[in-house]
C-alpha cells in the first residue's frame, strides 16, 4: 500500500494491442481490481483514452494515471512495467474542471454533454456556418461567417484549439480560449481569451439553410440552433504525472516548440 492509499489499481485499456498487452502484464504483476472499487485507475492508451476514463469517472474523484501506449500522449506519462507503486506515490496532482454544453436543435430538444477539452460548432454541409456570439448575455460579435468556433479549456488548449491557431493557456490560468474554424467575415477575427467564469452563447443564424452540428470533446449532436456553454466548477477530474512532467510543464514546453 503506498502513502496515498493507493492500495485498489484498476487498469483500463484501449483497443491497441499494445495497451491490451500491457494492461494483462501489469494485472498480472500488481493485481487489478473492478475500477468501481478502484483508489486508483491506470490507463494506458493515448490522449484519447485518457479523455474517455475522464468521461467515464466523471463525478466520482477517483485519480487517473496515464501511461503512454497510443500515439500522441501528450496528458499520459511514459510507460514502463517496473516501479508502479512508488510512482503513484510519487506523482503530482493536476485538478481540472469541464465545461457544461447545453445545446438546443430545432426541434427544441436540450442536449446536455461535458467536454474536457473543447466544446465546438462545426458547419454540417458545404454552406458556411453564421453565428452570433454573446458573453455573459452581452453581445459581441454579431454576425461570424466560418466553418464553426470551439471554446476550450486551458486543458483542451493543445489540442483542436491549437491546430486552428488558437493560444496555449497556462494550466492554471483562470480563462479559456474561443477561437474561431476559417474564419470568413470577419476575416481578422482571430479569437478571444475570455474569463473562465464566462457564460458563453452562440446562436446559429439561418440554421435551416446551414445547418450546424456541436460537439462536446467526442459527443456529436446536430441542427442545432443555440449552445450554452460555462465550465462546471462542482466536477474535479484528477490526473496524476510524474514529477517534473505535469501538464504545466508540458504546456509551457509546447510554446517553446518542444
Amino acid at each position: 500500500m503506498t502513502d496515498r492509499g493507493f492500495e485498489r489499481i484498476a487498469f483500463v485499456a484501449s483497443g491497441a494491442d499494445d495497451a491490451r498487452e500491457a494492461r494483462s502484464k501489469l494485472a498480472q504483476r500488481y493485481g487489478g481490481v473492478a475500477v468501481e472499487d478502484a483508489d486508483v485507475v491506470v490507463a494506458l492508451g493515448g490522449d484519447g483514452m485518457m479523455l474517455l476514463t475522464l468521461h467515464d469517472l466523471m463525478g466520482r474523484n477517483v485519480p487517473i494515471y496515464g501511461m503512454n501506449r497510443g500515439s500522441v500522449g501528450f496528458l499520459m506519462n511514459d510507460f514502463s512495467e517496473d516501479d508502479l507503486p512508488e510512482r503513484l506515490a510519487a506523482a503530482e496532482r493536476t485538478v481540472i474542471h469541464p465545461l457544461t454544453m447545453r445545446a438546443r436543435d430545432r426541434d427544441n430538444q436540450v442536449h446536455v454533454a461535458k467536454a474536457i477539452n473543447e466544446v465546438q460548432l462545426w458547419r454540417q454541409t458545404y454552406q458556411a456556418a453564421k453565428l452570433k456570439i454573446e458573453v455573459d448575455g452581452k453581445p459581441r460579435l454579431g454576425e461570424l461567417v466560418c466553418d464553426g468556433v470551439l471554446v476550450a479549456t486551458p486543458t483542451g488548449s493543445t489540442a483542436y484549439n491549437l491546430s486552428a491557431h488558437g493560444p496555449l493557456l497556462p494550466l492554471a490560468s483562470p480563462l479559456l480560449a474561443m477561437t474561431p474554424i476559417s474564419p470568413f467575415r470577419p476575416r481578422r477575427w482571430r479569437g478571444a481569451l475570455l474569463p473562465d467564469r464566462a457564460a458563453v452563447a452562440i446562436d446559429v443564424l439561418e440554421p435551416e439553410k446551414r445547418p450546424v452540428a456541436a460537439v462536446a470533446d467526442n459527443t456529436e449532436f446536430r441542427d442545432i440552433k443555440r449552445v450554452e456553454i460555462a465550465l462546471d466548477r462542482k466536477t474535479n477530474l484528477v490526473m496524476l504525472h510524474d514529477p517534473g512532467h505535469g501538464l504545466d510543464e508540458r504546456i509551457l514546453a509546447e510554446q517553446f516548440g518542444w
